[in-house]
This record gives structure tokens, sequence and C-alpha cells, in this order.
């Protein structure tokens, strides 16, 4: 009898085990509640310091947090406890040391992911991402492109590569990845912005101004929406049309009252006006946010007014 509740008891008890431990994976695998996905990572990892998928998860958690380091820490652990084998870790690797400013480090894991799964379209999407921080244009594109050729439907390495074309002043380039990005997307106000820009880099401001005046019926409210109200301000400038650009410069100036360069462009913008003593004004104030504004310093000696 006493054999028999023993084994009884001790049945209880794997099952019991058995349960806590399936429940700690769901909750490592699960991604709602980042603090329960953490506190369940480690206690699978407690049990077992080899459970690189554990790591790799917890590395998730705390990147969503925010927690870079950590994440760095875990993946570099799953790395390690795999023997080198946990590919996913490489790319997840790089894409935090990305976000932390470190390109070189994000390229060398990017290009490790690369190297295990040669069709790994996210791994060449950020490493297209580090090369542009890093101003290398002509390898941004040629990692955008493999991107598009895997997927030709990834907006989003249409519009990286068209602000890699731009970067090097191929404007027409830009323009043909831009279009491509709205017919995929018809209400990605930043499309549209940035071909506005690209026209007005090629002196076409009817068609910038259409551009951007259509980024902002789509969104003129968000912060995003400062960048298009910017442009817009300063291809009305261009074209002779100060007035409009007055407006567009001072509701960019609502929605970011300490640029500095917009500062600078409503200065021009009022100089333009022939309200020289308020254009003065704003250099000065654009050069007091950021005296490496060297337009607004400019303006200042060719007004006779000191900064």
């Amino acid at each position: 009898m006493k054999d028999t509740r023993f084994r009884l008891a001790t049945a209880i008890g794997a099952l019991l085990a058995l349960h806590a431990c399936s429940d700690a994976q769901q909750d490592c695998i699960q991604d709602k509640d980042r603090d329960l996905q953490v506190r369940a990572c480690t206690d699978i990892i407690r049990g077992d310091a080899s459970a690189a998928w554990a790591y790799h998860n917890r590395a998730n958690a705390y990147e969503a947090k925010g927690d870079y380091d950590r994440a760095i820490a875990d993946y570099t652990e799953a790395i390690s406890v795999s023997g080198g084998r946990f590919v996913q870790a490489y790319g997840a690797r790089g894409f935090v040391y990305g976000e932390k400013g470190d390109y070189d480090r994000a390229i060398a894991d990017l290009t490790t992911a690369i190297e295990f799964y040669p069709q790994n379209d996210g791994a060449y999407f950020f490493r297209g991402f580090a090369y542009s921080f890093k101003h290398d244009p002509d390898r941004a594109i040629a990692d955008f492109t493999k991107v598009v050729e895997i997927n030709p439907r990834h907006a989003r390495a249409y519009y990286n590569r068209g602000n890699a074309y731009a970067q090097k002043g191929d404007h027409d380039r830009a323009i043909a990845d831009f279009t491509r990005v709205i017919e995929l997307r018809p209400k990605f106000a930043d499309g549209y912005n940035n071909r506005g820009v690209a026209y007005m880099k090629k002196g076409n401001y009817d068609r910038a101004i259409a551009e951007q005046t259509r980024a902002l019926e789509i969104d003129s409210t968000t912060p995003e929406a400062f960048s298009y109200y910017f442009n817009s301000a300063l291809t009305y400038l261009k074209a002779g049309k100060a007035t409009q650009g007055l407006s567009d410069a001072e509701r960019a100036l609502q929605l970011s009252p300490n640029s500095a360069f917009a500062l600078n462009a409503r200065g021009q913008i009022l100089e333009a006006l022939g309200r020289r003593q308020e254009a003065i004004a704003d250099f000065r104030q654009a050069l007091a946010i950021d005296p490496n504004i060297e337009d607004s310093r400019d303006e200042l000696r060719r007004l006779g007014a000191t900064p």
C-alpha cells in the first residue's frame, strides 16, 4: 500500500513538474507580457544553461523593453551555448547593434546571418540600413536591391533604396523607387514627400509642391508632418512663392518650435518678403539653437547684422 501511494505521489509530482515546465515554456515564448517573458525564460535558463532558445527569447523581451545591452548579452549567449549554430541570434543581434548605432558590428552579424541563409531578406534590409547610416549608398543600394529581388513587394526596401539613390544625387532613380513605394502603399505620406524632394532637386517645383501637398493631405498633424511642411516651405521659396512658403514654415515650427532648420527656412522666406528685422531674428534664434547652421550665419553677414 505504501509503495502504491509512493508511486502515485511520484507520478503526480512528475505531472505537476511537466505542467509547470510547459507553462514556463509558453510564458517564455509569448510576447504580450515582456516582464513575464523575462521571468519565465530566466527560470528555464536556471534549469538548463544550454537552452539557446530561452536566451534568444529573453533577448527578444529585453530588446522590446529597450534594454539593448542585456539583449545583446543574451543573443551572444544563445550563439555561444549553441556552438554558433543558433542562426536567428546573429540577425537579431545585428539589428540591435544597429539600433545602438554600432553599424560595423551590425554589418558583421547581418553578414553572418546572410551566409547561413542567403535568402534572408530581413538581414539584407537591415544591413542596407547600416550601410546607409555609414554613408555608403552603393552598398546600401546593393542590399536593398537584393531585398526586392527576394520580395518584390517589400515597399520599405524600395523606399530606402530611393533614399540611397537620392543620397548619391541620382534623383531619377530615386523618383522611380518612390513611385514603386506609392504603388504598393498609396497612403504612405513619406513616399510622396521624398518624391517631392527629388522633384525639387531636379527643379520641377510645381510637381514637387503637388507631391508635398499630397503628403499633407494624408498626414498634417503627426510629428512626421514636420518634414512635409518644411520641404513644402523650401519648395515654395525656390519657386518664388514666398507667401505660401511662409504659411508652411510656420506650420512646421508649430510642430517643432526649436528646429533651427525651420527657423532658418522661415528667415529666408521673411527676407524674400522684405521683412528684414524678422528674418534677422529668425537667423539669430536658429544659431542660438544650433551654432553650426552656417546658412543663418551667412545670411546675417549678408544683411549686415551680428549673430
